[in-house]
């Protein structure tokens, strides 16, 4: 997908103070709904050209931090910048150059898929001429093209999904605010979303994206911020998976044969129990490795030691491992 971003924000285009003016700035932002404090103090940055994810659990402030980027909630305090402009004072600009994908959304039901894409063109007041042509970019994009011309009242969950991110999408945003995204896609069109991300970034985009599916977020995402009870608890960049020690799961038909060729290498290892939790003839096993390389190295080894591997995955996401390190008190 291929959607031309704006040459530079509206007005004077002030740069935060990291990651320039097209990026996603928050400093000590702070919103209260009666006695409950929805964010306390929170801080995150994304930058242009990156999907950064935003994880926590339920309750965190996820959506509300959103909701004030979206200029759709007043903070009681601290700094927020969207491309460099603040969207308490200056939301129509932030509008321009934001694009708002919310986790529920209405529609017109009336209206089919492509009306309601020409409308939504027509209310940010893209020229008449380009509306056509964008639509059914649009639609070809995120596969909405057979579903163009049906109300949008037959829609199921994941093509509403789809078409709010059409809806998000229209005005060519150079930034991108998304609430669960992912909910209610099948996993075909969560590959496409992933995709259709990722292309975005490359192209400049900042793309900030809240979601509860941490492992295909950290296969879309540059760098993560894990929040909970409203502050920022943890940061993790994403961009060096790969090149660090993680946790591999390895499954044998053999137990003892696994067992042996890790004693020969000097690997130690945990044994991940079987469904009496009990070690069995078949048999798991997690080992850590220094990098994907050695992973690599070691599965050919094994199979030329005629180790009958059947499973040789990740462990433990460095994303899901950082959520959990982050809110191990909900244990």
């Amino acid at each position: 997908m291929s959607l031309a971003l704006p040459t530079g924000p509206p007005g004077d285009g002030t740069a935060g103070t990291d990651g320039g003016p097209w990026g996603i700035e928050v400093r000590g932002a702070t919103r209260s709904f009666g006695a409950l404090r929805a964010v306390d103090g929170l801080d995150l940055v994304a930058r242009p050209g990156e999907v950064t994810a935003l994880v926590g659990p339920n309750g965190s402030g996820k959506t509300t931090l959103l909701l004030m980027l979206a200029t759709l909630l007043t903070p009681d305090a601290g700094q927020l910048r969207v491309g460099g402009l603040d969207p308490v004072s200056r939301p129509r600009d932030v509008r321009r150059i934001m694009g708002w994908m919310p986790d529920g959304f209405g529609t017109w039901d009336a209206l089919t898929v492509r009306e309601v894409l020409l409308t939504i063109a027509a209310a940010y007041r893209l020229p008449a001429a380009s509306r056509p042509g964008l639509v059914d970019e649009l639609t070809r994009t995120l596969h909405l093209d057979d579903l163009a011309d049906r109300p949008a009242r037959v829609l199921s969950r994941g093509q509403k999904q789809r078409l709010g991110m059409a809806r998000a999408l229209i005005h060519s945003p150079s930034v991108l605010l998304l609430d669960e995204p992912a909910s209610g896609l099948d996993p075909r069109s969560r590959i496409e979303l992933r995709d259709v991300l990722r292309a975005l970034a490359t192209q400049g985009t900042t793309v900030l994206v809240s979601s509860h599916i941490l492992t295909e977020l950290e296969e879309m995402s540059d760098r993560a911020v894990v929040v909970a009870g409203g502050k920022t608890v943890a940061t993790e960049d994403l961009r060096t998976r790969g090149t660090q020690a993680q946790w591999w799961r390895i499954t044998s038909l053999d137990a003892d044969a696994l067992r042996q060729a890790l004693h020969r290498r000097d690997l130690e290892y945990t044994v991940v129990p079987g469904p009496e939790g009990q070690w069995s003839t078949r048999g798991a096993v997690e080992v850590q490795l220094a990098d994907e390389l050695s992973a690599a190295n070691l599965l050919d080894a094994l199979v030329r030691d005629a180790v009958p591997v059947f499973g040789f995955t990740p462990g433990q996401g460095r994303l899901e491992a950082a959520y959990l390190a982050a809110t191990q008190e909900r244990r």
